[in-house]
């Protein structure tokens, strides 16, 4: 009765707080997290589960998420505890995203790992947090304008939209410094440009060492094994030394891998173009084809970036599609050990249908 009466009173002290979008379009909620204005680029995750997982994902650096799921924070957050180094239970150190924005927040929280609310997560990372906004309003007009800017108000102290894609967000979030994982036999030199620690633990279950460095590390000098490029936010462009040293990384012949981002910059590196997708692409539920047979895969996602097919250089191809869109979700040499792929073969949370991609590159590593 005491913890109902106190949820009650969370409730009742909730103070109101506006989401404005660009096109003026204004949604009135309630605040759960901290109380201050921010802006960045609104975006919406489809995911039922994984809110943990996703608030850490580095890939959503100058967002405001929202989460389509109707109700948020039923199970609180787990414990910060540590597994070969990494957070167990996290996609990163801290909260990456600007706010979050959702329909309903459960006041009650219960889970077997569960250590706090996700409330005073979001109060300990000084990340704002609003619930009693219609959310699916609010997705049905992101689908209708696309992916768009926008502030949120609290206590009338307004702020200017901000584009988090003009600026470097990678150097933003990257490593500072190289930092080993693992002892395994195969030495992989994983370029950082905001990685999810599930990536680290893939290559470390399959007898890898780590080698993670800075996205502006000159890997070329180091004797390994096989480059893996990882996913991260923002613009690929923006990723200048990364692309220049991927290319010359490819003259060496070694296996190369790349996930999200790091598939946008494998092709930027191979000479194609990429550009940004109206909507792009959040949710932990987007078909994928593999080209030439007819297994569908169904994969988690998140990036606001594309390879543009028609600018990619005649020694490579295609290798997986997205079916609701026919956009470009992986991309292979024909007769070299490079490949890359829009999706998360890792997703935490969310389907590991195509984790198998570790493996097969590391068949190449060991071949």
């Amino acid at each position: 009765m005491f913890i109902f009466a106190k949820k009650i009173t969370e409730f009742m002290q909730s103070q109101e707080i506006k989401l404005i979008l660009e096109d003026g379009t204004e949604f009135t909620g309630k605040s759960f997290g901290f109380n201050k204005s921010v802006a960045g680029e609104v975006v919406f995750n489809t995911a039922m589960t994984g809110y943990p997982e996703n608030l850490t994902d580095p890939s959503y650096t100058g967002q405001i998420l929202v989460a389509t799921y109707p109700l948020i924070g039923n199970y609180g957050v787990p414990d910060e505890v540590k597994e070969n180094g990494l957070l167990k239970y996290f996609e990163s150190a801290k909260i990456r995203i600007t706010a979050l924005v959702i329909s309903d927040y459960s006041f009650y929280y219960s889970h077997w790992n569960s250590n706090k609310s996700l409330a005073n997560w979001l109060k300990e990372n000084k990340i704002p947090g609003l619930y009693g906004i219609d959310t699916r309003a609010l997705t049905k007009r992101l689908r209708e304008k696309g992916a768009m800017l926008g502030k949120i108000i609290y206590n009338g102290n307004d702020v200017d939209y901000y584009d988090p894609n003009k600026d470097d967000l990678v150097g933003q979030i990257n490593t500072e410094k190289v930092v080993k994982y693992g002892s395994g036999k195969h030495k992989i030199i994983l370029v950082d440009c905001g990685v999810k620690y599930n990536i680290i633990r893939c290559f470390v279950k399959r007898d890898c060492t780590v080698y993670r460095v800075p996205a502006t590390y000159d890997f070329n000098k180091e004797d390994y094994d096989g480059l893996f490029i990882s996913n991260g936010p923002g613009d690929p462009k923006m990723v200048k030394t990364a692309i220049d040293n991927v290319k010359k990384a490819f003259e060496k012949g070694k296996p190369v891998f790349g996930i999200c981002l790091g598939c946008q910059i494998m092709a930027l590196a191979a000479g194609a173009d990429t550009y940004k997708l109206k909507y792009g692409h959040r949710s932990h539920n987007q078909p994928v084809l593999k080209i030439g047979t007819n297994r569908c895969y169904i994969t988690s996602q998140n990036h606001g970036f594309a390879i543009d097919l028609k600018t990619l250089p005649s020694e490579w191809e295609s290798l997986f599609v997205n079916v609701n869109d026919e956009t470009c979700e992986g991309i292979k040499h024909k007769t070299k050990p490079f490949f890359a792929v829009q999706f998360h073969p890792e997703a935490s949370s969310g389907p590991t249908d195509t984790e198998y991609l570790f493996d097969e590159f590391l068949n190449m590593v060991k071949k």
